[in-house]
């Protein structure tokens, strides 16, 4: 016989009234059966499990050992059935219990899982993180992923070879970021021409960024001198060294001594979207997700009160453009 958790059970009534009789009671059982059980369990287990005399059922050693198992083992799967219960019945309210997202970072990410978080406070809900867009599409493409939330260049959108849909949440123009005492950060917005002789520095990423600034730097009359990529705690450190100024969006809080400013004219921007997968379970959730992304983007860029006036001047940005996309 196969000891099973309804045989620890009967193990525990038996401690816990000090009879064989009277567990029969508790458990709705003959006491005849009841004892029976009992000694295929103690067979099972290899010795007696209880003293049982005029005064009732005491454990034995071996006894205690198991009980002291039972007490662990039992509330846990007692936890495990009502997680799976809460579970379950979020997914038939909601069509799904489980959020895996990626994300290539930024300022929606965080929003978006607090609201996922407390619109859905049964779900399990997991990230994962990857500087490329490439990477987070096939796993969503494979199922691994549900959504993947990344940035790409403003006129460009992720690639179709996944098959995935792709929403954009809002479009922004690149900004700069330097030190306060940088001369160029005397105006709201940043002439491209004047950072001719910088060097410059950005995030690690895929897709077609690099060729667009090189052309934007062109267009203001200049070629830059080559582009750093590193991670973004590497770019604030050369920043605040004074070796180089950063690409970086306008959702970013720096750090004290440090400012940026968008680009004039906005020649360089970012386009932060949404993907799933149009056959995957995901895709019913997908209308709300889009939802959550595109308020925590709200509260994001209302931090920067000052480009949030300079974004208004450029109605082919931000999200009142979404209507039309």
């Amino acid at each position: 016989m196969n000891l099973e958790l309804r045989h620890l059970k009967v193990v525990c009534a038996i401690a816990e009234t000090g009879s064989v009789t009277k567990a029969a009671s508790m458990l709705g059982l003959a006491q005849p059966a009841l004892t029976a059980q009992l000694q295929r369990i103690e067979r099972t287990l290899g010795g007696p499990l209880f003293e049982r005399d005029r005064r009732g059922a005491r454990p034995t050693a071996l006894g205690e050992l198991v009980l002291a198992r039972a007490k662990v083992l039992l509330p846990a799967m007692k936890g495990l059935q009502d997680e799976a219960a809460r579970l379950a019945g979020s997914e038939q309210e909601t069509g799904m219990s489980r959020y895996r997202i990626g994300a290539c970072g930024g300022p929606i990410i965080g929003g978006l899982v607090h609201r996922l978080s407390e619109d859905q406070p049964n779900a399990q809900i997991t990230t994962h993180a990857s500087y490329y867009v490439d990477e987070l599409a096939s796993m969503v493409l494979a199922g691994k992923l549900d959504f993947a939330q990344v940035g790409v260049c403003g006129d460009a959108m992720p690639s179709a070879e996944y098959g995935l849909v792709w929403r954009t949440i809002a479009v922004d123009g690149v900004c700069v970021l330097m030190p306060e005492d940088h001369p160029a950060l005397k105006n709201e917005e940043l002439d491209l021409s004047e950072l001719a002789d910088e060097l410059w520095v950005a995030g690690a990423g895929d897709g077609c960024f690099g060729d667009c600034f090189a052309a934007a730097c062109a267009r203001a009359g200049f070629a830059p001198r080559r582009m750093l990529e590193t991670d973004i705690r590497g770019c604030v450190d050369m920043v605040e060294a004074g070796s180089a100024v950063a690409i970086c969006q306008p959702t970013f809080r720096p750090p004290a001594g440090l400012a940026h400013r968008p680009i004039a004219g906005a020649p360089l921007r970012w386009r932060q979207v949404l993907g799933w997968h149009p056959d995957s379970p995901a895709a019913a959730m997908a209308p709300r997700l889009l939802e959550m992304a595109t308020e925590a983007y709200r509260d994001a860029i209302a931090r920067n009160p000052q480009y949030v006036l300079w974004q208004a001047a450029h109605p082919q940005l931000g999200v009142a453009q979404l209507t039309a996309a």
